[in-house]
């Protein structure tokens, strides 16, 4: 056992990549390594990438370059959507997105790894389980069908043990996620509701939450799951992207306006208290200020807890990188900001209608928290991992302020 052997991982991206990166860590530490301290070199070292913006492309080319300048002896091991293009420049070994869960088979094949999960998340109160991989979309913005390949998802039995491992070591939350979460389908032909049903059966899982979901998928059967769940919190991150319907044409997003509308309106309308986040993206080719004002006028109305805003940056091997009408670089930082402004008063507003209620706040961190529809409770001198029973007092742009009972 490699008893005295050190290791350094770093993340960039989605919730899939942390996952993954919460698995490499517990393999190591099963065979004897440690995660270095400040100053200490490491022998292995993972950069598990994100190319979804050209940001994301910069940032994952900077972590490489730094941790091969300050571990020159380390075995550098570079993973993640950007792999294929990164690795090749800075001589690290590549593992491609279809063998991730080999890593460390193939990166250190003398020794005999454990199997690939978690049984903790560090530094996080919430515990995020990979339950799908892929994408079978296509929209002609995003190049991760092309890095991750075609949906896969895990067997239900394997999913429902690593949860009730993580339930077992204390987490009280569990957030259900994938590259496409909502083409999950299991090896008997079970759907994304049957696998929510399953997990809130857990004994002594507390929360429940769903990751990002396109609106065309909650459907039905998948709405009822959340609404009439023990432990599946009135919370979702529903996609929007944009709220016209020619620019979701020309992302081949497979919904329209109106159905995006109609999902948030259903299940709002079974639970007054049910919140939303979301993601947009501003600035794509052909984006007129009237398609710009159809995504603010979703945002008012909707009144998100919060809005993820991506500008629109061309991707390589992408459709939209070949279109026409490209929106200049300074218009996209004016509606980049406008979404920011307004996603920041709407949020204030939602949370305001909730003070003076009486709400349980889970918390992440000492002292702060989210409620079960995830609006950020500030509750004092509060432990994480505490469920607590509060009295909201004030909203203030950090967020509300709760008097424990």
């Amino acid at each position: 056992m490699a008893t005295s052997k050190k290791f350094k991982i770093a993340t960039l991206g989605c919730r899939t990549n942390q996952y993954e990166s919460q698995a490499y860590g517990a393999q190591l530490r099963a065979q004897g390594y440690t995660e270095v301290a400040e100053g200490e070199a490491a022998d292995i070292c993972i950069v598990n990438t994100c190319t979804v913006t050209a940001s994301a492309d910069q940032q994952s080319r900077q972590q490489l370059r730094r941790l091969a300048r300050e571990n020159p002896g380390a075995k550098l091991v570079v993973t993640g959507c950007a792999a294929d293009r990164l690795g090749d420049a800075s001589g690290a070994l590549v593992v491609l997105n279809k063998d991730k869960e080999r890593l460390l088979e193939i990166a250190v094949p003398e020794e005999s790894w454990p199997e690939f999960k978690i049984d903790h998340f560090a530094a996080h109160t919430r515990a995020f389980v990979k339950v799908q991989d892929g994408c079978n979309s296509f929209c002609t913005y995003c190049i991760i069908p092309y890095v991750r390949g075609r949906s896969r998802s895990r067997k239900m039995d394997d999913i429902l043990r690593e949860i009730e491992d993580l339930v077992a070591h204390g987490y009280k939350e569990v957030v259900i996620t994938g590259i496409n979460v909502g083409d999950f389908e299991g090896e008997k032909g079970e759907k994304l509701a049957d696998l929510v049903r399953s997990v809130d059966s857990v004994q002594g899982l507390k929360r429940l939450r769903i990751s990002s979901i396109d609106p065309d998928e909650v459907d039905d059967n998948l709405a009822s799951a959340v609404l009439e769940g023990k432990n599946t919190c009135p919370s979702m991150h529903i996609v929007l992207q944009s709220g016209s319907n020619v620019i979701l044409k020309r992302m081949n997003r497979k919904y329209t306006r109106q159905v995006f509308l109609e999902t948030v309106r259903r299940l709002k309308k079974a639970r007054p208290d049910f919140t939303f986040t979301t993601d947009v993206i501003v600035g794509f080719p052909g984006e007129t200020e009237g398609d710009f004002e159809e995504t603010l006028s979703i945002i008012e109305e909707i009144q998100f807890a919060k809005v993820h805003m991506f500008p629109y940056s061309d991707r390589e091997r992408t459709r939209s990188a070949l279109y026409p009408n490209k929106v200049p670089a300074n218009v996209i930082d004016e509606r980049k900001n406008k979404v920011l402004r307004l996603s920041e008063q709407v949020a204030f507003s939602l949370r305001k209608s909730y003070v003076g209620r009486e709400m349980e706040v889970l918390t992440e961190e000492r002292g702060k928290g989210h409620t079960d529809n995830f609006l950020p409770v500030l509750v004092g001198d509060v432990s994480a991992n505490e469920l607590v029973r509060v009295q909201i007092v004030e909203n203030t742009p950090a967020g509300l302020i709760g008097k424990r009972l």
